[in-house]
């Protein structure tokens, strides 16, 4: 299918409370230039290490060249996601394919949290398909989602395991911007995450559905707004929610989630584990409201789950 057929960038479903707020950009529509970001990336193993072997990307998608710096995993390829556009805005269509060949060690990241910014009309999408091979290790951890007031996001993340591959994925979305008081004044933010393995059967979904009351939302963006997501059932009044999934054949899904939990014991956050449907793997979820805290919790937890499988630390990457 040729890249810019919308049937390529534009997802197969979107979730209702996503799609109703279809409509005609009176700025750039849906498909013109700089609206569809495309980046394709394909890693081998080549010579004792991971090698970027395919790469294609169209703004305002692009990475930078890998890095080798972990000094635990010197064959590991630490690769940047980034964005010209610095942000994402209404109408825009986003989508990053990531192939990672069998053997391969690879660390996904971006440069900077993920601004959603606000949408008069339409709504944006954003499509990540991660392939691991076998025996692949794979870290895809990205900076948070930040939904400015009024934004519209929907983001699907499909990851395709070999049974004898390692991925581990996060999920970061913040109520919005703090530091300005503006607590989810958003219209929306609707996410899924499929776990398949390679003849398409599907291992776990998870699905999150944000959708804060549109009578409190309507564009005001003050502390408060938004009480249609901070009852109990939801955030419990908190800002800040994230999620770490773990799919590894290296150690048995109660040891994961084992150490997941003697990670975070003493965060002082609310969060739970659990294991992965087919004993696949574990997965975590924690609610807080400092930044800092969830962020070093979230750490934490990587940390021990590389400690665990890989027998390496995570290590530290500098983005500023």
């Amino acid at each position: 299918m040729p890249r810019l057929d919308p049937r390529h960038y534009e997802p197969a479903r979107i979730p209702h409370e996503v799609r109703r707020h279809a409509g005609t950009p009176d700025t750039l529509a849906v498909g013109r230039p700089g609206k569809v970001g495309l980046l394709e990336l394909a890693f081998e193993r080549i010579g004792g290490r991971t090698e970027l072997t395919g790469h294609y990307q169209k703004s305002p998608l692009q990475i930078m060249r890998p890095l080798y710096y972990d000094p635990a995993r010197p064959d590991l390829a630490v690769t940047f996601l980034l964005s010209t556009g610095g942000g994402i805005l209404q109408a825009d269509r986003l989508r990053t394919d990531v192939r990672c060949g069998a053997g391969t060690a690879v660390h996904l990241t971006t440069q900077a949290a993920t601004k959603v910014y606000r949408m008069e009309h339409d709504y944006a999408t954003q499509l990540v398909h991660l392939t691991a091979g076998p025996g692949a290790y794979v870290e895809y951890l990205p900076e948070p989602v930040i939904p400015f007031v009024d934004s519209r996001l929907y983001q699907r993340t499909v990851l395709t395991v070999d049974p004898d591959a390692t991925v581990l994925a996060s999920e970061t979305v913040l109520a919005g911007r703090l530091a300005r008081g503006e607590r989810n004044a958003y219209r929306v933010f609707a996410s899924d995450l499929d776990v398949r393995r390679p003849d398409g059967s599907l291992v776990a979904l998870d699905a999150v559905r944000l959708e804060p009351s549109r009578g409190c939302a309507g564009g005001s963006g003050v502390a408060g707004a938004g009480s249609g997501v901070t009852g109990p059932a939801v955030l419990a009044g908190h800002d800040v929610m994230s999620s770490l999934y773990v799919l590894s054949p290296l150690a048995p899904p109660g040891r994961v989630a084992d150490a997941l939990h003697e990670a975070l014991a003493d965060c002082g956050l609310l969060y739970g584990v659990s294991v992965l449907p087919r004993d696949s793997g574990a997965w975590l979820r924690l609610l807080g409201s400092d930044t800092r805290a969830c962020a070093a919790a979230l750490r934490s937890a990587w940390d021990a789950v590389r400690r665990l499988l890989i027998g390496a630390p995570a290590p530290g990457l500098r983005k500023t």
